[in-house]
């Protein structure tokens, strides 16, 4: 059975076409600056040339009209019929309280969706756009929607909740949400199998470190808190954002730079993270572990507090948990940077972490790079947060 999984930003649409019986991606892609000049088409279907077109693309209805057409194209598709693919799996970054599960998508969670936009409006709306124009194309078949934000509707009252007054909870909901849950889930799932332990047993850690980043607390299968708040601004330090700030910040800011809140918002989340604190080195944690290596001091200060912040969540949820059985690294930087996972996990010596070098030094593969004396196993998990979209619309879809 093929499950079609389409996660849409707010100019890209990335896709992906998986046997959900065999788990074997068939065709994978992207397409890239919708609606801006020079849109790049990517098509790579398994054991086929890869197809990489500059083709025009105005929205978000004309980039799935080209992907579903060359699925079904006699050249390069994989599929003689858009009847072949049993459900349209989409991406939906916040749910809101309303979602603590997939849901099959009609007009009410698609007005659900809607309402949670305000609370990630570049995210929802592109999310959105890619669900409609879906529809349009294939009206006969099921859509299931999957919140990042699901996963982590089991956090408690105390996990959640911000210290302002209740009548801002009660009124507007704003609370504590956290994101990146299908990725989180996914891994939580792995190490659990890998550990050959039931999850119900075990307390992790998932460190999702990318350029976007964020740790949750896993204590026996279920989220129990996460660096991420109401949006995806606060917890640790990122690619551009600032993440945990003193509020007063931005008033002091604001005076003496004279800036509005929409500026400073700006500043936070698009001028801040590695790249402020670098600098202006980058953004892109490849070129700052570069510098960093070459002795850059910006670089060092960047990264340097990177790990920290990193490190100190995870003592936070070790805490929370009242301890931990693994630490979980995983997306971009956790899978591929040898260099963070040790100078992160050289903090933690005192939870009886004692990393393996030489296992270390891997790339995007699945393994345990702690010793056998540690206390507390860390284990690189490659994310697949399109495979976990995908069954979870297969669930959905048999529960019909």
């Amino acid at each position: 059975m093929d499950i079609l999984v389409i996660n849409c930003g707010s100019s890209s649409l990335k896709f992906q076409l998986i046997d959900v019986e065999t788990e074997e991606v068939i065709v994978k892609g992207i397409c890239e600056r919708i609606g801006i000049e020079n849109s790049r088409f990517v098509f790579q279907a398994s054991g086929r040339n890869t197809v990489d077109l500059d083709i025009s693309m105005k929205n978000h209805a004309d980039s799935m009209k080209i992907l579903l057409t060359y699925l079904t194209d006699p050249q390069h598709g994989v599929i003689s019929s858009l009847n072949e693919i049993a459900a349209v799996g989409h991406r939906v970054v916040h749910g809101g309280e309303r979602f603590a599960s997939s849901t099959i998508i009609d007009e009410t969670v698609i007005k659900a969706i809607e309402e949670c936009a305000e609370l990630a409006p570049l995210h929802n709306m592109a999310n959105l756009t890619g669900i409609l124009a879906c529809q349009e194309m294939m009206p006969d078949t099921p859509m299931v929607a999957v919140f990042d934000t699901a996963f982590h509707q089991t956090m408690p009252e105390e996990a959640y909740l911000y210290g302002i007054p209740f009548s801002y909870y009660e009124k507007y909901k704003i609370r504590k949400y956290g994101f990146h849950g299908t990725s989180h889930a996914y891994v939580a799932d792995r190490t659990a199998k890998i550990l050959r332990k039931d999850s119900k047993e075990l307390k992790l850690i998932v460190c999702h470190l990318g350029n976007g980043a964020s740790i949750t607390a896993v204590k026996h299968g279920k989220s129990v808190d996460t660096s991420m708040g109401l949006t995806p601004l606060e917890g640790l330090i990122m690619g551009t954002r600032s993440g945990d700030i003193d509020p007063s910040v931005l008033e002091y800011i604001g005076h003496k730079e004279h800036k509005n809140l929409e500026e400073l918002m700006k500043v936070l989340n698009q001028s801040s993270g590695l790249l402020g604190l670098s600098g202006g080195v980058s953004s892109d944690f490849r070129d700052i572990a570069t510098a960093y290596e070459k002795g850059d001091s910006n670089a060092i200060r960047a990264l340097n507090a990177f790990n920290y912040r990193v490190a100190k969540y995870i003592g936070a949820y070790a805490a929370a948990m009242n301890g931990v059985d693994a630490i979980c690294f995983t997306a971009g930087i956790g899978e591929n940077s040898a260099l963070v996972r040790e100078l992160i996990c050289n903090y933690l010596t005192y939870l009886g972490v004692f990393l393996d070098h030489d296992k270390n030094e891997i790339r995007g593969k699945e393994q345990i790079i702690t010793s056998d004396q540690s206390k507390v196993k860390v284990v690189v998990i490659p994310t697949n947060e399109e495979l976990m979209i995908a069954r979870e619309t297969y669930q959905k879809i048999t529960e019909l």
